[in-house]
């Protein structure tokens, strides 16, 4: 009997683990849950939501009846994985469903994608037909200074005044806000003046030297911008000789003094100049009547060696207005026959400063509610000026002169 019942028990503890196992088994039955299966659930199985997204590439120019197809992404990952987008100006790009944008006619349009909220977008640019040629026997030099502030549209609305002028670009210098930096060119100036990069003959500002050695500027625009040690130099076009001077962070970088190795450098420069007709241009005007900035009597020096060689036309930026001399001496007092006429075009995108309540000597004209452009036509023995303002403004400025 002792046997027997041994037997029995252990059956029954079997029996029992036996149990206590399907137990186990049916308290974990089902298919296992898989996270990967629901991305946009955060802890909790709460949706994720969205912060940010973000278009690529951030800006492109697109020749008409071409296209470009732009991603779109949203962070955190995975918080969206669809998107509704949009055109701002369909008469100049229109996008599908999928973020393809198709260019319809000249012009800029940002292209939108959204989500939970929230949107990115890309600047797209629509070159309008080539600009006509210059007349025959003339040169164009169109362009301004204080251009590209990504925090701004008014670039773009210049970019697109280049576009239908044909001729050689120049730039007074603070082209890319807020420090001229890689960046800062590559995301602010690129997308619009960038456009006109290959004929473009810039000169830098203050701002790029916020950038140490204005190495922003170098690398962006190469060769074109002379030695990266000294930022001038010199060029003809057509009749004309075209000296680009470099008044950097007032000249406390790069000195202008007399006697500096620029001075004697530009003094040179003129020495050595057979043509009939000179201009120079470069960042800070001597003669100044805006309410930010004023006179700036550092690059006096300039001014007293392209007087003494009989230079027609300064160009300069800093300020931002609209300000045209007549012909005057370097100390302030006109001159009708040998004089130099200074231009102040600080319009190119940036935003506009005021004026004194009084202005400098000479100030023939002046403008702080317009962005735009200055076109210079360039023939033997003579010069045509006209400011091109942007699409909506009405401020225009023209005259014509003669060389010395």
């Amino acid at each position: 009997m002792r046997t027997r019942t041994l037997v029995v028990v252990a059956t029954s503890v079997v029996a029992a683990g036996i149990a206590f196992a399907f137990a186990a088994c049916s308290d974990t039955a089902g298919p296992p849950v898989n996270d990967t299966m629901a991305p946009s659930l955060a802890k909790g199985g709460q949706p994720k939501q969205v912060k940010s997204i973000s278009v690529s590439p951030s800006s492109a120019t697109v020749d008409v009846g071409s296209t470009v197809q732009l991603s779109a992404t949203a962070s955190p990952p995975g918080s969206a994985t669809s998107f509704a987008w949009a055109s701002s100006n369909s008469s100049v790009a229109t996008v599908s469903s999928s973020g393809l944008v198709t260019a319809v006619g000249a012009g800029t349009a940002n292209i939108s994608a959204s989500a939970g909220g929230k949107s990115g977008s890309s600047a797209i640019t629509v070159p309008g037909p080539p600009p006509p040629p210059p007349p025959p026997g003339t040169e164009i030099l169109v362009g301004a200074g204080d251009i590209a502030n990504c925090s701004s549209s008014g670039d773009e609305a210049t970019a697109n005044l280049l576009a239908g002028i044909s001729g050689t670009v120049f730039t007074l210098g603070d082209n890319a806000y807020p420090n001229g930096s890689s960046s800062d060119y590559a995301n602010c100036y690129d997308p619009s003046w960038g456009r006109a990069k290959p004929r473009t003959m810039p000169s830098p500002g203050n701002h790029e030297y916020q950038t140490a050695n204005a190495a922003g500027y170098f690398a962006y625009f190469g060769g074109a911008a002379g030695d990266p040690t000294k930022g001038y130099y010199s060029y003809n076009l057509g009749a004309w000789h075209i000296i680009v001077l470099n008044s950097n962070s007032s000249c406390t970088t790069i000195s202008c003094a007399a006697g500096s190795a620029q001075e004697q450098w530009l003094r040179a420069d003129l020495a050595a100049n057979t043509a009939a007709c000179t201009l120079a241009y470069w960042h800070h005007p001597r003669f100044n009547s805006g309410a930010s900035h004023g006179n700036n009597t550092a690059v006096g020096p300039f001014w007293d060696a392209l007087y003494q060689f009989g230079a027609e036309i300064i160009l300069n930026g800093h300020e931002h207005v609209y300000e045209r001399f007549g012909p005057q001496r370097p100390n302030a007092t006109a001159d009708a026959v040998n004089g130099i006429r200074q231009f102040t075009v600080g319009t190119g995108g940036a935003g506009l400063y005021s004026f004194k309540a009084s202005p400098e000597p000479n100030s023939e004209v002046r403008n702080n509610t317009s962005m735009g452009v200055l076109k210079l036509t360039l023939r033997d023995g003579g010069y045509d000026w006209l400011f091109v303002p942007v699409a909506g403004s009405s401020f225009t400025d023209s005259g014509s002169g003669t060389c010395h």
